[in-house]
C-alpha cells in the first residue's frame, strides 16, 4: 500500500509541476487590438463601415475585412472573389494579405472577404489607411481605400 502511495504522491507532484510550466510558459504571439472599424470608399461600388478582424501565429498572420455598407450585386461564390489588402506600416513598408477566401454570398448581402493570409514581424504596426483593398469578382475590379485612420487604432503584432 505504501509503494502506490508514494507513486500517487510522485504523480500528483509531476502533475502540478506540469501545470506551473505551462503557467509560466510564453504566451502565444498575439496582435492587438483583434477587431478595428474602418470607413472604407469603393468609388460607384459604395462604402461606409468596414470591420477587421486580424490573427497572428508566429510571423503568419491573417485579416478578415466584412462590411454591410458594400452588398454583393450579384450571388457570389465562396472563394470565389481574388482579394488583395495592403496595409501602411508605420516603419515606412507596406504589408500584403492576400488570397480567394470568402463565404458565399446572396446577391444584396454584406460582403466579406478573408481570412487573408500574409507576414508579419514581431512590432510591426498596420493600418488600413495609407493602404488599400483590391477586389476581384467576375473580372470586375473593385478598388477601396481608407478615409482614415483604424478605430481603435493600428494593428500591433507581437
Amino acid at each position: 500500500m505504501r509503494g502506490k502511495r508514494t507513486a500517487m504522491g510522485a504523480a500528483l507532484a509531476a502533475g502540478a509541476l506540469a501545470v506551473t510550466g505551462l503557467a509560466f510558459a510564453p504566451s502565444a504571439a498575439a496582435v492587438t487590438p483583434q477587431t478595428a472599424t474602418i470607413t472604407a470608399s469603393c468609388g460607384i461600388f459604395g462604402g461606409g463601415s468596414a470591420t477587421l478582424t486580424a490573427t497572428q501565429s508566429g510571423t503568419s498572420a491573417t485579416i478578415t475585412l466584412s462590411t454591410s455598407a458594400i452588398t454583393a450585386p450579384v450571388a457570389v461564390a465562396q472563394d470565389s472573389i481574388t482579394s488583395t489588402l495592403t496595409m501602411a506600416n508605420s516603419a515606412g513598408s507596406s504589408v500584403v494579405f492576400s488570397g480567394t477566401k470568402n463565404p458565399a454570398m446572396a446577391a444584396g448581402g454584406s460582403v466579406s472577404v478573408g481570412p487573408l493570409p500574409g507576414t508579419v514581424a514581431s512590432g510591426d504596426s498596420l493600418d488600413a489607411y495609407g493602404g488599400s483593398l483590391t477586389m476581384v469578382i467576375f473580372g470586375v475590379t473593385v478598388n477601396c481605400t481608407a478615409s482614415g485612420p483604424q478605430s481603435p487604432g493600428p494593428f500591433v503584432f507581437d
